[in-house]
Parts: structure tokens; C-alpha cells; sequence
């Protein structure tokens, strides 16, 4: 238990650490992003129905936005549901350059924030009290 911390005008005692690891928060922010996930997937798979039923092409811009949304098709892929992430009525390479596209940037951003959490997470523990 770390030690405890009695403030004078406060009643309450604060723990000495500036920032306690609680299980409950990391339970509650995976969970917020499955339902985040599931939702877009369900999305994701309903507006894939609709425009492969309006019988034009898939191109570049559509590519975009199914290749940025495909990592979220994960959770749903794990549990069995099927999730269009790809169409097969595209234009060619039209829709592959924008599918690869929106891939590789929402990869960049998810990667971009992880690794600048992680790195912000590690300065602060290495932070030593003055």
C-alpha cells in the first residue's frame, strides 16, 4: 500500500503516487472501445450492403473509407459476425490505391497515438520526486 498523505485544510488522504494504475478504468475504456468497434463494424457492413446494391463500382473515395475502417472489423471478425471489408465490385486500382490509403493512415494515427502515450507514459515514471 502506498504511503499516505495527510493535507492539512483536506480531509481526504491522497495516495503519494502521482498516477495509480486502477484495473476498473482499463476495463471500462476496452469496453467503450469494443462497443466503438462493433458499432462502426455493423455500420461498416450495412453501408457495404447498401452501395454494392446501388450496382455502381467501388472507387477511390469508398476505398478510403473501407480501408480506414477495416481494423475495426477485428473485434467482429473474432466473434464470428461477418463484416464486409472489402468490395468486390471496385473500380481496380482506383479503389486499391484508396483502400491501401486508408489503411496505412488510420494505421499511422492509431500508431502515431500509441506510441506518443507510451512515450509520455514512460517519461512520467521516470520522473523522479524533487
Amino acid at each position: 500500500m502506498p504511503p499516505i498523505k495527510v493535507m492539512k485544510n483536506n480531509a481526504q488522504a491522497k495516495p503519494d503516487a502521482p498516477s495509480d494504475w486502477v484495473p476498473w478504468r482499463t476495463l471500462v475504456r476496452l469496453a467503450i472501445i469494443l462497443v466503438i468497434a462493433f458499432s462502426i463494424g455493423a455500420g461498416l457492413n450495412r453501408l457495404g450492403t447498401a452501395l454494392d446494391g446501388a450496382g455502381r463500382p467501388a472507387g477511390f473515395p469508398r476505398g478510403v473509407v473501407q480501408g480506414a475502417l477495416m481494423p475495426m472489423a477485428l473485434p467482429n471478425l473474432l466473434f464470428g459476425k461477418d463484416v464486409m471489408i472489402y468490395s468486390l465490385n471496385n473500380t481496380g486500382v482506383g479503389y486499391k490505391l484508396g483502400y491501401t490509403t486508408g489503411v496505412n493512415v488510420c494505421g499511422a494515427i492509431f500508431f502515431g497515438f500509441f506510441f506518443w502515450r507510451l512515450n509520455r507514459w514512460r517519461k512520467s515514471t521516470l520522473r523522479r520526486p524533487d
